[in-house]
């Protein structure tokens, strides 16, 4: 429930207008709070402040948050362009759900219509001097959180929809996927072998991609129904007609007459995929922005060096002992969820790179680099995974570099890559 409950509220997050509706319903709800002052006895104990003083602030308040919040759209709107041409366009999710930008904008047009609620309710004589005097202290509250909130969106606008930030935010939500899939390999299944598909093929009606499985629901149905159920489509893959998503068997004492339905409805299929469930997803991200800056319009080489560095974090994270107190218990023993394979985590994260820098002897070298550090990890799929890229590397770099200095430096880099054992490499 966990899962599903975060997976949905990322969803929510990324809907630029659900904050600032909930601002502003809460913004109206406050104007009207303010009267409950005028409720009690302890008004002719408060300080007087007088109407025009309180009109006066919330005017002020109302025509420069109208500005504000305009000028917050247009700068938003901007970082989301430049993320999605210097970045990607995958990575737009990320850049819009950014907690600051979205707290500006929903603080700046809360106050917009607080101000405005609150000076057409103070000017029809709404609130006597204990309300007035709330309303006042409520106004300079909010002047001042508007206050805090600009100069701290100011710093993040600077930076959202940067190159080095969007590396920066797809990076680390790849991290907590990671991290995620690391203490539930099989998503509370069992342990399945990938390759292996036996029994009746389940197949769904939307074409999409699966963002998530709802291993519970599967889990309920096949006990109920005396089902066995594999599943062939993990978060991430493309749902197509021919694609099955998960093969069923049937118990011997089971009722052969069941509706494949609810098993096709178990699976979330979107027209996206998301980062939430999908920790390959994210390494593709990560590759495509670096094919991009390695491409002759733009030449930034560094930018793919740094995103080597990343996955080389990442990868290490991902090669980490997990705590026994941190794995959650396998309780849906009738769907088995192979894990994801760390061949094919290679292929999403370095084919592109070795691919479009293997003219270029720094990423190139860089690679190479990456694969003897990832080889020296004790995991064996990571060594093999880590060998053939670096053997595959060479092969593109052979085929393009023209100096024969450039391509005896890349040799001697992918010999040593070749040739390390688990433990501390030195060079």
């Amino acid at each position: 429930m966990g899962d599903r409950l975060r997976f949905y509220i990322r969803r929510i997050r990324e809907r630029l207008w659900v904050r600032p509706l909930t601002m502003g319903v809460l913004s109206v709800a406050v104007v009207f709070l303010a009267k409950m002052a005028d409720t009690g006895v302890i008004g002719r104990h408060l300080p007087l402040v007088t109407q025009a003083s309180v009109e006066t602030l919330l005017a002020i308040i109302s025509a420069s948050m109208l500005v504000i919040a305009t000028f917050a759209v247009a700068s938003m709107v901007a970082a989301y362009a430049s993320a999605s041409s210097t970045a990607t366009p995958r990575s737009f999710s990320l850049i819009i759900a950014d907690d600051i930008s979205q707290n500006a904008l929903s603080t700046f047009i809360g106050a917009f219509i607080f101000s405005i609620v609150a000076l057409i309710a103070l000017k029809n004589g709404y609130y006597d001097r204990a309300g007035r005097f709330a309303l006042f202290v409520i106004t300079v509250l909010i002047l001042a959180m508007v206050i805090l909130t600009f100069v701290r969106w100011v710093d993040c606008i600077a930076r959202l929809g940067r190159l080095t930030s969007t590396v920066e935010k797809v990076e680390a939500v790849t991290a907590a996927a990671l991290q995620r899939r690391r203490r539930i390999p099989h998503l509370r299944g069992t342990p399945a072998d990938g390759t292996q598909y036996r029994g009746q093929a389940v197949y769904g009606k939307s074409i999409g991609y699966v963002q998530r499985i709802e291993i519970t629901a599967l889990q309920a149905y096949a006990e109920k129904t005396g089902l066995r159920i594999q599943v062939a489509a993990l978060p991430g893959a493309f749902s197509a007609p021919g694609r099955a998503l998960a093969y069923i068997t049937v118990d011997q004492s089971a009722r052969v007459d069941f509706d494949q339905a609810p098993i096709a409805q178990a699976f979330v299929i979107g027209v996206h995929r998301e980062f939430d469930e999908d920790p390959r997803f994210g390494l593709v991200v990560l590759s495509e922005i670096a094919s991009r800056a390695l491409s002759p319009a733009v030449n930034d080489p560094g930018t793919a060096i740094g995103i080597i560095g990343s996955f080389l974090r990442l990868f290490a994270l991902w090669a980490e002992p997990v705590n026994h107190d941190d794995l959650h218990e396998s309780d849906c023993d009738r769907v088995a969820v192979p894990e994801i394979a760390v061949r094919d985590m290679f292929d999403d994260a370095f084919t592109a790179i070795a691919r479009a820098g293997a003219g270029t002897i720094e990423v190139a070298g860089r690679l190479q680099k990456a694969f003897a550090s990832l080889a020296t990890l004790d995991d064996a799929a990571m060594r093999e995974a880590a060998t053939q890229h670096s053997r595959l590397a060479l092969a593109r770099s052979e085929g393009v570099l023209v100096l024969a200095d450039d391509m005896e430096a890349i040799r001697r880099l992918a010999t040593f890559a070749l040739s390390v054992q688990p433990g501390v490499a030195k060079r």
